[in-house]
């Protein structure tokens, strides 16, 4: 079976030192959705009663769903991932602006692999997320 070519979207093949990232506000909708799909009903997440007696104040969004910006990313290159690292350093709340960013720190286009390492960071230039992730891009065209 031959692996599909994609049309051009981010690199033809990725090399290192090739970044790419997108800058999204995380809404009262996004984080409904991502709980109804994930059933994340974790208080932090879904309850202001709750969360205001938290060190918070307020709801936080789910971690995932912060994580999940750089699948935006990866989805440009039509990433297969295989492994993924999260660490996350500070919350995110409803309505952040939240930057997703990429960058290839491996590759091995023999085995047509690679590694990502990843952040985001919300609008006030603090990392909320940091990932190392590891997969198989899609193959181009040329």
């Amino acid at each position: 079976m031959n692996t599909p070519k994609f049309p051009p979207r981010i690199p033809k093949s990725p090399t290192t030192g090739e970044k790419a990232s997108f800058t999204r506000t995380l809404t009262e909708g996004d984080v409904s959705l991502f709980i109804g799909a994930t059933w994340d009903v974790n208080p932090y997440h879904t309850d202001e009663t709750f969360a205001q007696e938290t060190p918070f104040k307020t709801r936080i969004v789910p971690g995932l769903l912060t994580a999940s910006l750089l699948t935006h990313l990866g989805g440009l290159w039509a990433f297969l991932a295989t492994e993924m690292k999260f660490e996350f350093f500070a919350p995110v709340y409803i309505g952040d602006t939240i930057t997703a960013e990429a960058e290839v720190i491996e590759a091995d286009e023999a085995r047509g692999w690679v590694r990502l390492g990843c952040r985001c960071i919300n609008q006030a230039g603090e990392e909320v997320l940091r990932a190392d992730v590891s997969g198989f891009p899609g193959q181009f065209e040329d």
